[in-house]
């Protein structure tokens, strides 16, 4: 099969704004070369749709994430939002500096590079250290550091949170 310019073009340009820094990426990853690997893909040009099915694994630097589904949104040219569908879609951000590794995971999750949020829907988990929130629906903002759960993330299920007490060192 033979691709158009305009489609590689499209192709190429979705996966460098695909994990852009703004979404999930440790500072020096936005910098190093993304792998994506998927069982198959459909470009849809008019709707500047991209699907990538079967087997999604991204990864770039420190950051992986891993699907069923991932669809790039695109509006003029530039990426809009990423969602990712799986029997759970998950995502793994090591630790940066002071802070601990991030763990996501749900059967949808949609990633914004504008407010740099990521919303897990559906069987969501988030965990950092210790700590886990479990609810239908959870938003974390990688900017701010903040996390929404239950209601205040528009969800129907309260939330559950388990925080691991602070581990004492030996003198």
């Amino acid at each position: 099969m033979i691709l158009s310019r305009k489609i590689i073009s499209l192709i190429v340009s979705s996966l460098m704004l695909c994990l852009s820094p703004q979404v999930l990426a440790l500072g020096g990853d936005s910098d190093q070369p993304m792998q994506l690997e998927a069982d198959s893909l459909s470009i849809d040009e008019s709707t500047g749709v991209i699907l990538y099915e079967g087997n999604v694994e991204i990864s770039q630097g420190s950051l992986e994430l891993w699907a069923d589904r991932l669809w790039i949104h695109r509006r003029q040219g530039k990426m809009e939002k990423i969602i990712c569908e799986g029997e759970p879609s998950r995502f793994r951000r090591p630790a940066e500096g002071d802070a601990e590794e991030i763990r996501g995971e749900a059967r949808r999750m949609e990633l914004y590079a504008e407010r740099d949020e990521i919303v897990l829907i559906d069987e969501a988990v988030l965990e950092q250290g210790g700590s886990r929130f479990k609810s239908d629906r959870i938003i974390y903002n990688r900017t701010n550091a903040t996390v929404r759960a239950g209601a205040s993330a528009e969800g129907k299920q309260r939330i559950q949170v388990v925080i691991e007490p602070e581990r004492k060192t030996a003198p």
